[in-house]
């Protein structure tokens, strides 16, 4: 995505938090003032849902099917406005057709960097999240070649860290074929249980993992563990149920404020990487002081791993 910040949000692990998070990032990005574009690209259309709204169907109004089978329809007419601040390119069913009905278009695994590519600048969302299908497809590969971020949601667990391993390869074969910028930025913590001794013995060899990479070319180099995890919270699980973000629901829980300090983070980060880059910031008034709050946030969300600061920077450029 040019000219801002684009993140697929992507393990081939379901029931990890992926979706959930997918929303409320989404949303807590929305609401520090900036724009945002989520691309549900997940045939379950959860994310779809869990904004409130109905997942389409062929012949209605278009969505992801439609952009990804003609780019030309363009993101704008794709997309609806979900919340201020933030428009959301609907999934419907019928996306868990797309790998057949594409699979002679020698373009297949970029017509959403196409469609991506094809928005005027001034309409260009400042962040993109993308929600990847729990899977490596058609529908994922597009995601990886529209974006430079992975970030890996994930809970604390053995098997869960078992599987990062072929993750990170299958961004690594990506980058080295369509597109060379993806690189992985780093884990957010889902589900999480700071108390257990497994998870900590677990984000401990997720730290020590990601530190290995540093000294090498991988795609994973820059990566961290994002600080702190997102608390186990049964208002999380509740939330699309109605239709609505955690912001919504239940804002004084703690899956609130945990995703809250999430998107300050990934604000702050961002805004670090574009002043070093000498880019006017969009903000002053409230915009700034949403900027200024998200570096304390980001501090909160370094912590031990070298998961905020100049690393996060160095693993977005």
């Amino acid at each position: 995505m040019r000219h801002g910040r684009g993140i697929a949000l992507m393990n081939q692990k379901g029931g990890v938090g992926k979706t959930t998070t997918a929303v409320n990032l989404a949303a807590g990005i929305a609401r520090l003032g900036r724009s945002t574009l989520l691309i549900d690209l997940d045939p379950q259309a959860h994310a779809t849902l869990h904004l409130g709204v109905e997942a389409g169907a062929r012949g209605g109004s278009p969505g992801a099917y439609e952009l990804l089978l003609d780019p030309s329809i363009g993101v704008g007419a794709a997309s609806v406005e979900a919340r201020e601040r933030l428009r959301l390119v609907p999934a419907q069913t019928d996306l868990a057709a797309i790998e057949s009905e594409l699979v002679s278009a020698p373009d297949r695994l970029t017509r959403l960097r196409a469609a991506l590519a094809a928005v005027p600048e001034p309409e260009r969302a400042e962040f993109m999240i993308i929600d990847c299908p729990p899977s490596l497809g058609t529908l994922t590969l597009n995601a990886l070649a529209a974006v430079r971020e992975v970030m890996v949601p994930m809970q604390a667990q053995f098997l869960a860290l078992q599987g990062l391993g072929k993750l990170m390869e299958t961004v690594s074969i990506v980058g080295r074929g369509a597109n060379p910028q993806l690189h992985v930025t780093g884990v957010i913590l889902c589900n999480h249980d700071a108390g257990t001794t497994h998870a900590r013995e677990v984000v401990a060899d997720l730290d020590a993992f990601f530190e290995q990479a540093r000294s090498t070319d991988r795609p994973w180099r820059a990566a961290r563990v994002y600080r702190p995890g997102v608390r186990r919270n049964v208002k999380l699980a509740e939330a699309p149920s109605f239709g609505r973000t955690i912001y919504e629901y239940a804002p004084g829980c703690p899956g609130a404020a945990d995703y809250e300090a999430l998107a300050r983070a990934i604000v702050a980060e961002w805004d670090a990487l574009r002043a070093a880059q000498g880019v006017v910031l969009p903000g002053r008034g409230v915009m700034e002081r949403a900027s200024a709050a998200g570096a304390a946030g980001a501090g909160r969300a370094g912590g031990a791993g070298g998961a905020g600061g100049a690393g996060g920077v160095e693993g977005i450029r």
